[in-house]
């Protein structure tokens, strides 16, 4: 399966480890992930090679490419935000928020009904690593 996997960049960078094991994981379970590049420690730095023209573009191929999106939502961002929207709205895609339990989820992710849309509170990782196995195994 194509998997689209968001995570904040400039938004802070402190999830870095999670969303390296959910990419790894998510990688050695056969997927392909073409936003791979969002788990890496360098990621900030690799991206300024990029016009903001040229990561919009791709990532909008990306999205409309993928057959589905996995998406870290604990810290708030921007970009994150718009790639669900998409996801949703635009390329009507399936959907997986994953937000740490405690923290303060927007209303506008945790209210919505889309039925393309699942948002998991989890624990620690390895609860995280079983929410998106059930979500990608349900397509």
């Amino acid at each position: 399966m194509n998997v689209y996997f968001c995570g904040s960049i400039r938004g802070g960078r402190g999830l870095q480890p999670v969303y390296a094991a959910l990419v790894s994981h998510l990688e050695q379970s056969g997927h392909t992930v073409p936003t791979a590049h969002v788990a890496a420690p360098n990621v900030l730095s690799d991206e300024r090679r990029y016009s903001s023209d040229g990561i919009y573009q791709r990532d909008v191929l990306w999205l409309e490419a993928c057959d589905a999106v996995v998406a870290e939502v604990t810290l708030p961002s921007l970009g994150v935000g718009y790639e669900i929207a998409y996801a949703l709205h635009k390329a009507r895609k399936p959907v997986l928020c994953l937000c740490q339990v405690g923290t303060p989820l927007s209303a506008m992710i945790e209210g919505n009904n889309n039925p393309h849309l699942r948002v998991v509170f989890y624990h620690d990782v390895e609860q995280a690593l079983a929410a998106v196995d059930q979500f990608l195994d349900a397509r």
